[in-house]
């Protein structure tokens, strides 16, 4: 088994050298192969020469990806991906909250069929009110509106099979949507407890800001997951929910004015009725320009609509015998 650790760092210093001892620790028996990729995020601290000191002293196992500035966790870590090697990847941070001890436990689910083994920080050790609590809400947000049921998609603590990672692209805050990405391509997912520890130094770098962007990456999620292929199907649904309730206030209109001789083109309801019908067929447009333009993403990149989980082929040999 080739296994990659990716570790985003940002003013981590501090916990470096703990981190890979634990590292070390949990993995050098020497029945895994493994490497570990640490992605410098634009330190501003010590971290890039603590990091340039682990890859001397431990070339065997480490890897160092400096980035150029803070570009973000979401980034970091897709960095750390594109320049991984090994089939199974586990995700982690550097604070020493995940604790090395659980990726083995993580790689045997692997090795029992699993294509992603999400952690689950069972006892929490964060502040309730400003971290524990809006996290269960977007836990039960997220599940609910991707349909991937998981307790903890803000835990890093993740293994994936290396094929079922890298056939999208992560922007924004959507690392954490990464298990919603992998179930669309068919993987299999579990969830397991794991160890968390209180953090030892420094301070978190999340705040309120990085919550909405959360919000807003999970109205993305939910569209590339549910109508990245078929976009007709939401703004051409939406357009002729637009059109038939423009339709159905016209011909009430229609009835009141024959009726009861009220006037319908002075009426609000037409003016609305027609900003709707307008509308409907605005939304219709743009959902077949958005056809084509899947279409052409899809046939000049030459992207399938469909994933293969794996291939049997079964060959016969047909022996022939001479007789004489």
């Amino acid at each position: 088994m080739n296994l990659s650790i990716v570790i985003p760092v940002y003013n981590e210093s501090e916990s470096l050298g703990l981190l890979h001892g634990s590292l070390q620790q949990a993995l050098g028996d020497g029945q895994i192969s493994w490497e570990v990729i640490y992605v410098d995020d634009g330190s501003t601290d010590t971290g890039p020469e603590i990091l340039a000191q682990m890859a001397a002293s431990d070339p065997e196992h480490v890897c160092v990806v400096s980035l150029r500035r803070n570009f973000g966790q979401t980034a970091a870590i897709a960095a750390g991906i594109d320049h991984s090697d090994g089939g199974i990847i586990v995700l982690m941070d550097a604070d020493l909250q995940n604790d090395p001890k659980d990726i083995p436990m993580m790689l045997e689910q692997i090795e029992q069929g699993y294509d992603v083994v999400s952690g689950w920080r069972v006892n929490r050790k964060d502040t309730f009110f400003s971290r524990t609590l809006p996290s269960r809400i977007a836990n039960w947000l997220i599940s609910v509106v991707t349909g991937v049921h998981l307790h903890d998609y803000g835990c890093t603590l993740k293994a994936y099979r290396r094929e079922v990672i890298t056939d999208f692209r992560l922007y924004g805050e959507m690392h954490r949507f990464i298990p919603a990405y992998a179930s669309s391509v068919g993987a299999k997912i579990t969830e397991v407890p794991v160890t968390h520890h209180p953090r030892r130094f420094g301070k978190t770098k999340y705040g309120f800001d990085r919550t909405l962007k959360v919000f807003l990456d999970l109205v993305t999620v939910k569209f590339l997951l549910s109508y990245a292929k078929k976009p007709i199907y939401l703004f051409g649904g939406a357009g002729i929910i637009l059109i038939t309730i423009s339709g159905l206030s016209l011909v009430y209109l229609a009835i009141r004015r024959l009726a009861f001789q009220i006037s319908a083109v002075n009426s609000p309801l037409f003016q609305t009725s027609l900003m709707f019908m307008i509308l409907g067929f605005q939304s219709i447009l743009m959902g077949l320009i958005a056809e084509l333009l899947v279409r052409t993403y899809h046939e000049s990149q030459r992207k399938p609509i469909y994933t293969v989980r794996h291939i049997l082929r079964h060959t016969h040999q047909t022996k022939r015998s001479s007789e004489g």
